[in-house]
């Protein structure tokens, strides 16, 4: 699917990526040399300014000959794409528009609506209250229309990217009954950090199976925000040995007489021309559910279900690679739609396999 726009296929714009040295912003940065229509031209990161980008970033080498500089050094640019802890770029929010036309934010700052559910679930009053309904959600499954054009585009949150797509669906179309909805999310650990949820900033670390976050998930808010009706619903986040991934199932129930076929036509209803969504269902072999594995470096999200006849119940299956379909690949995606640009650009990586 490719978004209409007048704008040119064939335009080149300068990117700044401020915060570049974590995960997110790295991920952007491969992501954006690699696209036809961007040039990197600048990259922040103020505990490594002066170092070239491929020392923090080895997949990078001969790719990019750029420095980290000091935030202070930045200069403007076409789109300047921050990769900083939440409650950070709120703060700054004046330097960074002073300098680019296009700002897109992967931190959490402007993804809430409502100020108050923001204070209650990241402890903290929002910098800049009066600025939330000029963003755009960055999730282009449901908000395509919106983020043609858009100059302000908040990246969704990986984990609730994760669930809302999985859900989306069935209750866009009221296929399912008002009942608590449970949902699990298994993560990578650059998911996972120890005093955050979100991907935007994380070292690295190695780490075993354990719930992280059993209740309270920051992504619960933007799920409630996003999925139509007013359905409860309960996060618990496990974080995996893996860095990369996320597998979340989720389980809710369907009225009686609903079958498979139903739900199988519900999810083809509303994901039939999406580019980056897979339906993966098939009846044997060891690959017949979404496997985040298969997903590494892609922009895909692959979504599989199971449901129980006797009992109305269906489980749900979705998996992606939160460091590109729950981060930067959201953000390259929504950018391309803002730009009236093939939406696919820069997101052609099908994955590995064997992984």
């Amino acid at each position: 699917m490719t978004a209409s726009s007048s704008l040119s296929s064939s335009e080149q714009l300068s990117v700044a990526v401020v915060g570049g040295s974590g995960y997110a912003g790295g991920e952007f940065l491969r992501l954006a040399l690699a696209h036809p229509n961007l040039k990197v031209t600048q990259v922040t990161s103020e505990r490594n300014a002066g170092m070239p980008v491929p020392m923090l970033h080895p997949n990078l080498r001969s790719l990019t000959n750029l420095k980290f500089r000091k935030l202070a050094e930045l200069e403007a640019a076409d789109v300047i794409v921050l990769a900083l802890p939440h409650n950070s770029a709120a703060r700054q929010i004046g330097t960074f528009e002073a300098l680019g036309q296009v700002i897109i934010d992967l931190s959490a700052d402007f993804r809430l609506k409502d100020p108050e559910v923001y204070a209650r679930y990241y402890g903290e009053a929002h910098p800049a209250p009066e600025r939330l309904s000029e963003w755009v959600y960055g999730n282009p499954e449901l908000h395509r229309a919106e983020l043609v054009g858009a100059t302000r585009i908040a990246c969704a949150g990986c984990f609730a990217t994760s669930v809302i797509l999985g859900l989306y669906p069935l209750l866009k179309l009221g296929t399912v009954l008002p009942k608590d909805i449970i949902a699990t999310g298994l993560v990578g650990s650059s998911a996972a950090g120890a005093s955050s949820s979100d991907s935007s900033h994380h070292p690295e670390r190695e780490g075993s199976l354990r719930v992280y976050k059993p209740v309270g998930h920051r992504h619960t808010a933007e799920v409630q925000q996003e999925l139509p009706g007013n359905f409860p619903i309960h996060l618990t986040a496990i974080s995996t040995p893996r860095v990369r991934g996320i597998l979340t199932t989720i389980q809710t129930w369907l009225p009686d007489g609903y079958s498979e076929r139903d739900v199988w036509g519900t999810f083809r209803e509303v994901y039939a021309e999406e580019p980056f969504i897979r339906i993966v269902k098939v009846q044997k072999g060891i690959h017949r559910y979404p496997d985040p594995k298969l997903l590494d470096g892609t922009n895909f999200c692959d979504i599989g279900f199971e449901m129980d006849n006797e009992t109305g119940r269906v489980v749900v299956m979705s998996a992606i690679d939160n460091l590109v379909k729950g981060t930067a690949g959201h953000a390259v995606q929504c950018l391309n739609i803002a730009r009236g640009w093939n939406e696919r650009a820069g997101l052609g990586f099908a994955g590995l396999h064997p992984a």
